[in-house]
């Protein structure tokens, strides 16, 4: 298979500080310079993404290093001036879900919560197999983010937290949530919620990843 080269396979890194010379394959010249100047007028054209833009920017040069991201989401949530915030949640990270709850509410700030069990719909009504549940053939609630999503929208959050949905079923609340969202926590149960894990060990324990096979699911 041919290999487009793109900013994985670029040792410059020359557009971080420009003290060097761009690769013939680079993507911000490949891109031109027309484009590059008309998506950096963006940030000034709409006054959200210009907010959202200047107060993270900040976030990073005063914080970098020295802020977790808990404390980060929760002073870029002051910072933003967001009054209704909500917070997509996984059922098995609701203990961590309410934690960070009342570590806002200890700063002044209000959250709208909801699990990803909302609804109580079975697995079966979207088109899942009876041997395709944990436990077959009894009720076992679907993870709903488009539900989650379309709550949070009735509700009004102007911003929302995603803490450890599935892979997938995130990409779904993304795409039906009416408001920003960003990540608290990405779920990773082998690994402690710490996906990154896996690619620090690819030349140890995950070395099978550098491989051509996936693992095999439950058979």
């Amino acid at each position: 298979m041919e290999q487009t080269l793109t900013c994985a396979q670029c040792g410059a890194r020359n557009c971080k500080s420009k003290t060097g010379t761009f690769p013939q394959f680079c993507l911000t010249t490949a891109l031109g310079d027309n484009l590059v100047q008309e998506v950096t007028a963006r940030y000034k054209a709409d006054k959200g993404d210009e907010k959202i833009a200047l107060v993270a920017g900040r976030l990073e040069s005063e914080f970098y290093g020295r802020a977790t991201r808990v404390e980060e989401m929760l002073i870029f949530i002051k910072r933003m001036g967001y009054k209704k915030v909500g917070v997509a949640a996984c059922m098995g990270l609701m203990n961590e879900c309410s934690l960070f709850v009342r570590a806002a509410e200890a700063k002044g700030i209000g959250l709208y919560a909801v699990t990803c069990k909302v609804g109580a719909v079975d697995k079966t009504e979207v088109g899942l197999g009876e041997d395709e549940k944990n436990v077959p053939n009894q009720f076992e609630a679907m993870c709903n983010p488009i539900l989650q999503a379309e709550a949070l929208n009735r509700e009004g959050t102007e911003f929302n937290i995603i803490m450890g949905l599935c892979v997938g079923h995130d990409s779904l609340f993304i795409k039906h949530s009416k408001a920003p969202v960003s990540y608290l926590i990405v779920k990773d149960r082998v690994l402690c919620h710490n996906p990154a894990g896996a690619l620090y060990n690819t030349g140890t324990f995950y070395s099978r990843l550098m491989g051509p096979n996936l693992p095999k699911g439950r058979s």
